[in-house]
């Protein structure tokens, strides 16, 4: 990177994204160390109503990288599978911790992890998807992609959908790993570093793209339905016009569709059309969460807000947190779980908006996504220690 470019970065402060982001997004394979740019607000004391009981932990290989890559992981009834960026995948008894099995594959992997119906689907850093078996580790199948994939890949009952990091999407044969169609879409000269991660239902795939626009993809044959510009790219420089759909659309029975922008806006749209309900001045890299009727969004200075759903009204914003680089949300038993990237799982009540409960796993920090179900939460730390923690009361 040149002196003149990190001058230029430096002075815009890169509208709070991290150093180490910003040299992955600007040079691929240039390590990020995972240090914000900013000052993040310091953490007080509070009263808390809520308490994070170590089950139990054990160490994933050596971790995420120094890429950090986002190697979240999974988990299917009573099983957690992990990874580390060696290629390392693990499978836990999700009660006990104890390993069931373990498979070290021969190339690195890159993306977070998908288990769902008897198969672990996973991206790697030289274009691979692989499928392993839940079983055993053994591998079912492995298929090639344009390019490095580092969202998780996505399925409906039929098709495995792969997004990799130029922008393109593959349809694979869950069955076989077969290709049976690929879209291509532009990308901008500077993305972030990552890519939108598909979402897959059994007509249609709802993708966003670093260029700001979001398609609906026809699963049969790839054809667009629709598409339309969520967020547009606004400034002089090549960094004030980021405008990444980096997080998941998140789609409700009901025919919403929710869909977060960076430099952009959280906007509602009616799924079958794109007509727009409703939109908020908010910027997110993060997959929202939706939660009864409350959508919840981690903006980009790490504010956690809730909105209305049915009409994206603020119902109450904590920036309690502010430029802690926090992971996108998760829900656990009524409280929102982030992690941070010093190492802490924050709890914050899902209704009220008021941190309710804190703990740390480990100082090298946690930017993935923690995965939970019921009141138990597992969550993954950037040097690979997993820790399963139980909410109570």
């Amino acid at each position: 990177m040149t002196t003149s470019l990190t001058k230029q970065l430096l002075s815009k402060q890169l509208l709070r994204i991290t150093l180490g982001a910003v040299a992955v997004a600007l040079l691929a394979g240039c390590a990020s160390k995972g240090e914000p740019a900013y000052t993040p607000k310091e953490l007080h004391s509070f009263e808390e109503t809520s308490s994070l009981d170590n089950v139990w932990r054990r160490n994933v290989g050596d971790g995420l990288g120094r890429a950090r890559y986002p190697i979240a992981p999974a988990r299917e009834g009573d099983t957690v599978f992990a990874a580390d960026a060696t290629g390392l995948v693990m499978a836990l008894d999700a009660d006990t911790g104890e390993r069931d099995w373990q498979v070290q594959l021969d190339t690195p992997i890159s993306s977070a992890l998908n288990a769902i119906a008897g198969h672990v689907y996973l991206g790697t850093q030289n274009g691979e998807v692989i499928a392993l078996d839940q079983r055993d580790g053994s591998v079912v199948w492995r298929s090639r992609v344009s390019s490095e994939v580092l969202a998780a890949p996505q399925a409906n009952q039929q098709l495995l959908l792969v997004q990799s990091i130029d922008g393109q999407v593959t349809a694979l044969d869950r069955a076989s790993g077969e290709e049976l169609w690929v879209y291509t879409s532009s990308q901008p000269s500077l993305t972030l570093r990552g890519t939108g991660t598909p979402m897959a239902i059994d007509p249609v795939t709802f993708v966003g793209f670093a260029n700001g626009r979001l398609a609906t993809l026809d699963n049969r044959n790839g054809q667009v339905l629709w598409d339309m510009q969520i967020a547009n790219p606004r400034g002089r420089s090549e960094v004030e016009r980021l405008v990444d759909l980096s997080g998941q659309p998140i789609v409700t029975p009901d025919g919403r569709l929710f869909v977060t922008s960076y430099n952009g806006r959280v906007v509602a749209l009616e799924a079958t059309r794109g007509g727009v309900l409703w939109e908020s001045n908010l910027s997110s890299r993060h997959t929202p969460i939706l939660v009864g009727d409350l959508l919840f969004v981690v903006t980009d200075d790490s504010h956690v807000v809730a909105l209305d759903a049915s009409n994206g009204q603020e119902i109450w914003r904590n920036d309690d947190l502010e430029d802690r680089w926090l992971t996108a949300p998760a829900f656990a038993d009524g409280r929102l779980v982030f992690g941070d990237f010093e190492g802490y799982v924050h709890l914050i009540d899902a209704r009220e908006g008021n941190l309710v409960g804190r703990t740390r796993v480990h100082r090298s920090g946690i930017s993935v996504r923690p995965v939970t179900e019921g009141s138990t939460i597992h969550v993954q730390a950037n040097n690979g220690r997993l820790e399963t923690l139980e909410v109570t009361p």
